[in-house]
């Protein structure tokens, strides 16, 4: 620990054990320049005035009383909360700076610039208050920080200004909703070489996903210029996320998702008297991504370093130089929502009956609310706020906290996930959907609307007010099975959430959800772009795939991520995907689709399935299928994924795509890779045993296999009656595929509804020995105890 009687300390000098005496963010610096630096870490050199010296700024100028006086009659209602906190602010900036403490800031400054070999360095001044940073209260953005501040007086006076802003009207309000007393909290100024990320690009990151507490993945946030704006939540930044499991493999690149943000300003270093400024990006620089793939994954090695060293998840802020391209750590601090959830508890939202979508942006949290919106444009008409609304507005900041407490849900124009109004939407338990682009534009005060954050990654606006629920899963205590139950999950940007459900694995997921939501466009659209007749299509795709030299790039790698997230929520346990399985209808609805699709009668029984794979008229587009595949289990590392094939008519067909998928790289069993096959067929039951020596599983798709037994179209109105998936017919042909299976040693599982909905179903199938259940999210803690209690009769 440092010594007792210090005013000014290096940052290898400290402890994170030094918080009382420097703050968390500077004993954090501490800590990482100590222990982390020698891993490979890069932290800023820089120093720390302590709270004996702030106290002997205070107590120099006489105004610990005037404090406690002013303090006091705010909270016995004798004064405003503005009027208390400038009054404070006015005793610090009118002080005198004690010759003593003066001196030792002035010359640990030269020192450091000595070390940097600049005559006057330009620093960053950072406010660490000693009840800051802890576990469980982050103090986010409660003081103030000074950027590119060069000179002695320069510092003095931004110092100054630092101690002034322990007493913001938000830092005060803060301070009391958590019970810290104000006089027993100091503050620390961090004083750390300015990183020239005005030239290149900062931001924050996270090692855990922020709204669902998914502790596999590292969450980074990047912006061009100095990191205030993503902070700040000005900005819409580029997002990426990386699975931690696979980061010590240098051979494997596992990064998950990448979105490429709008980024319209950037903030760059100023002059003397404006020492930072706001100018907009350049077009290039609005559509390119921050951070190179290397970069990435760098960072993420870091975040998880610090995590490790810490033992706790954190928030930590990133920057790079411009003029040596190295990538720094400028901040770490734990994190403090989701780490703190009580574990085995899930709260599910689902939306019934809802309006019109009127904005949508990224989604911070799972819940739903509803309620009238109340537009606040500035911070000036805080005052007009009406408890209980929705608030809407361009961006937040920490001077909007005292009202944000008093919405049922929060919508920005701007902001990214690990902006202000995401964190403190987080803190505060309140749904909010951040960067919408437009939400000040076409909402408008009084106006009944419901924020949906329960769908994913992407947060809606519907108009009026919406029928929705909650449900809460318990998934505490839950029996062990033998029969496995998995889940079925289509919606990558739904994944992460159900990740605390104690899965055996991905049972169904379906590649089709991701081509039409993530991707978009027909991949035959893409292999032969420069063909396309529909100009309006190509316009479309052109945008969809900038930056793209080869636009098959762009499926590749788009279904290679979308699959990830949806592989990484169970790893390392099983996920089958299956190929795409569109009808021909559904594959002309993509971008650019209809060219290359027929017109079929019934689509249903038409060109689906196996059929496509090593025809024509589709394999260049099924060998973009292949490769996906390929990066998804050797580049990103998810080699538990198991492929499955639908709509497999016969063994010879079988022979024919599997020959197709081997000359694209995807032969069964290299590198353990396990192909199954949908069993929807009556000709996969009557031939199961010649089919089990060509794949090494079934999975059950009970809706196909029922209307196709039966011969009814489960979706015509007037023989609703007849489709029923308990029919003796179709549960003979469910037994018998697992008695043949079993004989094969091939696995079977189910990924139908059935198990779902019916109890006795969940029952038939265990006693039939079946290997798997696969099932809705929704449904899994049921069919989980359903499963258990067969299995005990």
């Amino acid at each position: 620990m440092a010594g007792e009687n210090e005013q000014v300390i290096w940052f290898e000098h400290l402890r994170r054990t030094d918080v009382a005496r420097v703050g968390g963010k500077n004993a954090s610096l501490g800590e990482m320049i100590q222990d982390l630096t020698p891993k490979g870490i890069a932290v800023p050199a820089g120093f720390a005035t302590t709270a004996e010296a702030y106290w002997h700024y205070v107590d120099a100028n006489g105004i610990r009383d005037k404090i406690a006086a002013l303090i006091g009659d705010w909270q016995q209602g004798k004064a405003g909360l503005a009027e208390t906190g400038a009054a404070i602010r006015k005793l610090f900036l009118r002080g005198e700076w004690p010759d003593d403490l003066a001196a030792a800031i002035q010359i640990a400054y030269a020192a450091l610039s000595r070390r940097m070999d600049v005559d006057e360095i330009a620093v960053a001044v950072r406010s660490s208050a000693t009840a800051e940073d802890l576990a469980d209260a982050s103090f986010a953005g409660q003081q103030e920080s000074f950027l590119n501040i060069r000179g002695k007086r320069a510092l003095l006076d931004a110092c100054r200004r630092c101690y002034a802003s322990l007493f913001t009207d938000r830092a005060i309000s803060y301070r009391q909703t958590k019970g810290f007393e104000h006089l027993k909290v100091a503050l620390s100024i961090g004083v750390q070489q300015m990183v020239r990320s005005d030239r290149a690009g900062s931001g924050v990151m996270f090692s855990i996903d922020t709204e669902t507490g998914f502790n596999k993945i590292v969450l980074i946030n990047a912006a061009w210029g100095l990191g205030e704006n993503v902070v700040q939540g000005a900005v819409d930044p580029d997002e990426y996320q990386v699975f931690k499991p696979f980061l010590d493999s240098h051979a494997l690149s596992p990064i998950i998702a990448r979105k490429c943000g709008t980024k319209a300003k950037k903030m760059i270093l100023g002059s003397l008297e404006e020492p930072t400024r706001n100018v907009p990006t350049s077009r290039s620089e609005r559509i390119s991504f921050v951070l190179d793939d290397q970069a990435i994954l760098r960072l993420a090695r870091w975040a998880s370093l610090i995590e490790a060293h810490y033992g706790c998840p954190m928030d930590i802020e990133w920057a790079r130089d411009g003029e040596s391209g190295n990538l720094f750590i400028v901040q770490a601090r734990p994190e403090t929502v989701q780490s703190t959830q009580r574990a085995g508890i899930l709260k599910s939202y689902k939306v019934r009956h809802r309006g019109r979508t009127l904005v949508e942006g990224l989604a911070i949290g799972d819940a739903v609310a509803s309620g009238r919106v109340c537009m606040i444009e500035t911070a000036d008409d805080i005052d007009r706020f009406i408890d209980g609304s929705i608030l809407v507005t361009a961006t937040t900041d920490p001077d909007w906290v005292p009202i944000m407490k008093r919405a049922a849900a929060i919508v920005t124009d701007h902001g990214g996930r690990t902006s202000h109004a995401a964190i403190v939407s987080r803190e505060l338990g309140l749904p909010a959907v951040v960067g919408t682009g437009k939400a000040t534009l076409l909402l408008h005060t009084g106006a009944e609307v419901t924020v949906s954050c329960a769908e994913g990654d992407q947060g809606f606006v519907y108009e009026g007010l919406a029928e929705y629920e909650a449900e809460t899963l318990d998934v505490n205590d839950l029996p062990a099975t033998r029969t496995q139950v998995m889940l079925n999950l289509a919606n990558p940007g739904t994944a992460l959430r159900w990740w605390r459900l104690p899965a055996d694995g991905v049972g169904l997921a379906r590649m089709e959800f991701v081509i039409s939501n993530a991707i978009r466009i027909h991949p035959m659209a893409l292999v032969h772009f420069d063909r396309l007749k529909d100009r309006a299509a190509k316009d479309q795709i052109a945008v969809l795939t900038q930056g793209y030299e080869d636009k098959s790039d762009y499926f590749v790698d788009n279904l290679a991520r979308g699959l990830a997230r949806i592989a990484a929520v169970v790893h390392p346990n099983p996920a089958i995907v299956r190929l795409s399985d569109f009808k021909t209808n559904e594959y002309a609805g993509l971008l650019g689709g209809a060219e290359f699709e027929p017109k079929e009668e019934n689509p249903m029984l038409g060109f689906r399935g196996a059929s496509r794979y090593y025809s024509p008229r589709y394999r260049e587009g099924f060998a973009l299928e292949c490769r996906a595949i390929r990066k998804l289990r050797n580049e990103i590392g998810f080699t538990n994924v198991v492929v499955m094939v639908p709509f497999c008519r016969s063994v010879a067909e079988a022979e024919k795509v599997l020959q197709v998928m081997a000359e694209n790289g995807l032969k069964r069993g290299d590198d353990g890779l396990e192909i199954y096959v949908m069993c929807e067929i009556p000709s996969n039951v009557i031939l199961a045993g010649d089919f089990a020596r060509h794949f090494d599983g079934f999975s059950i798709g009970s809706n196909d296999l029922t209307q196709l037994t039966l011969g009814v179209d489960r979706d015509a109105g007037d023989l609703a009656d007849l489709f029923d998936e308990q029919d003796p017919a179709v549960k003979w042909m469910i037994s018998h595929v697992i008695t043949e299976a079993g004989k094969a040693g091939a696995k079977i599982g189910i990924c139908g509804q059935a198990p779902s909905d019916y109890p006795d179903f969940a029952a038939f199938l265990v006693e039939c020995g079946i290997n798997s259940i696969s099932v809705t999210p929704d449904s899994f803690v049921a069919v989980k105890r359903r499963v258990a209690e067969a299995e005990r009769r």
